[in-house]
């Protein structure tokens, strides 16, 4: 309710307040001490007033677009759109030819890209999985490339949490935007990063964070805060936790840069009680996808939500029973990004067919999203009348014109009993095909020659000062 809200919200300032929120980095620490918090140097703790965290939430926009190269595809964070996107950043990958497990390199990002740029219910990427082959120190830079270089949609990474990285990463979008204020008037970036639950923050992840928010990029922070580990067992304490650590970095950013486009950022979850391992999927799960929707709303932020990224060590009954409800509870309160598409076993496998199996998921929620419209049309009492008892509608001009409105299923099975019987496949054979005929045929828009160039200058460039 309304009320319960306002009380997390309450309990969360004091929290902020009295117990504080871990912030390791001096940059930070001078911003909030400049706002009149209370630091502690040795700690790095910082304890900041509620009015000081609510007055920097105001100074965030309610509403913004996320750009893509391609214009066609920009994504306005108005509320009442629901995106769906990869998610990331995975260690392993089930092959596509071989359906054996093995570590993740660049080319299944590139591939996955490929994939994810095809399928129309994608809308933006997350770099799914990680570049193993190349080096930590520059790995999220070559990620983000081989998104770039291979789909034209938005690109929202997790993956750069250093300044090094952040810096060359704010160069590659600017160079793509045509120079850095056509990039913060369309950024072509977005950068997320992960909190440290309880009530602490990364420090390159918050050097990151204000280094993209002083070039305009859309910044947020994700919780992970997980009931009986890292939260408390209760899912409420948990939700009190996790909205700390959020809106405390939240305030950060809008204290050093007024006005930055900012997003919530959660994907809570329960510890599993019988073996303390993280879950990626449950009703506590689904009760956060909701609850923290509630929230955002509460700041007037945009919300991006972990919602897939099933449990499941493969695309099987869990898979689909996880990835449909956490969608769905999402998709019901209208939260703005969802995440998961593609990964299996907690974030840490990715699949080409529990992907397109999500795509299909996502693709009835959004079905039913769309509720039934009424009007004289779609009444169609004037049709019935001419069809009348024992006729049928089959043939009448306005089945011809409705029939589309129908959704049309691509990897559900609904054959005759005696024709699956004789031809043994399914879903996941259908998935795997389909991606297979994806990647030996799709060719997204390529980058510029001379862009390409500029970009891989600025890697090496990197890679020269760091490595």
């Amino acid at each position: 309710t309304n009320r319960d809200v306002e009380r997390i919200h309450t309990a969360t300032l004091d929290l902020i307040a009295s117990t504080g929120v871990r912030f390791p980095l001096s940059r930070a620490l001078d911003v909030w001490e400049a706002h009149g918090a209370s630091v502690d140097r040795e700690t790095m703790i910082v304890k900041a007033p509620g009015h000081v965290i609510e007055e920097a939430l105001d100074l965030a926009p309610p509403t913004y677009t996320l750009a893509a190269r391609n214009g066609s595809q920009n994504l306005p964070l108005d509320g009442n759109h629901v995106y769906v996107g990869t998610d990331g950043c995975g260690t392993h990958v089930i092959d596509i030819d071989s359906g054996e497990l093995r570590r993740s390199r660049l080319q299944d990002v590139a591939d996955i890209a490929r994939v994810a740029d095809h399928v129309p219910e994608v809308a933006f990427h997350w770099v799914p999985v990680s570049a193993q082959d190349y080096p930590p120190e520059t790995r999220g830079l070559h990620e983000l490339l081989a998104v770039w270089r291979n789909s034209t949609k938005h690109v929202q990474t997790e993956s750069i949490y250093s300044s090094h990285e952040a810096r060359a990463g704010v160069e590659m979008a600017a160079l793509i935007a045509g120079g850095g204020e056509r990039l913060r008037n369309r950024p072509n970036l977005s950068i997320m990063q992960c909190t440290l639950s309880p009530l602490s923050q990364d420090s390159g992840s918050l050097e990151a964070a204000l280094i993209g928010a002083e070039a305009g990029l859309p910044v947020g922070f994700m919780t992970m805060a997980s009931c009986a580990s890292t939260g408390p067992a209760t899912t409420a304490g948990t939700l009190v936790v996790g909205n700390a650590e959020v809106i405390s970095a939240l305030a950060l950013i809008e204290l050093a840069y007024p006005g930055t486009p900012v997003f919530y950022a959660a994907a809570q979850t329960a510890m599993d009680l019988r073996s303390g391992a993280y879950t990626g999927g449950g009703p506590e799960d689904f009760l956060f996808g909701a609850a923290t929707n509630a929230l955002a709303d509460f700041y007037d932020v945009p919300l991006s939500m972990g919602s897939f990224a099933t449990g499941a060590k493969e695309p099987d009954w869990q898979a689909g029973i996880e990835n449909s409800l956490s969608t769905f509870m999402a998709s019901a309160v209208m939260s703005d990004m969802l995440l998961g598409i593609g990964l299996l076993d907690g974030s840490r496998i990715w699949s080409y067919e529990q992907m397109l199996m999500d795509c299909e998921i996502f693709s009835i929620v959004e079905k039913i999203m769309g509720g039934i419209r009424v009007t004289e049309e779609t009444l169609a009492v004037d049709v019935t009348h001419a069809v009348g008892p024992g006729g049928h509608f089959l043939t009448h001009e306005h089945t011809r014109e409705h029939m589309d409105d129908l959704w049309v299923h691509t990897l559900m099975d609904r054959r005759p009993y005696s024709e699956w019987k004789e031809k043994g496949d399914g879903a996941r054979d259908w998935a795997r095909a389909e991606a297979r005929r994806i990647l030996r045929t799709h060719r997204p828009a390529p980058l510029d020659p001379q862009l390409a160039k500029e970009l891989e200058r600025v890697i090496a460039t990197t890679e020269s000062a760091v490595l």
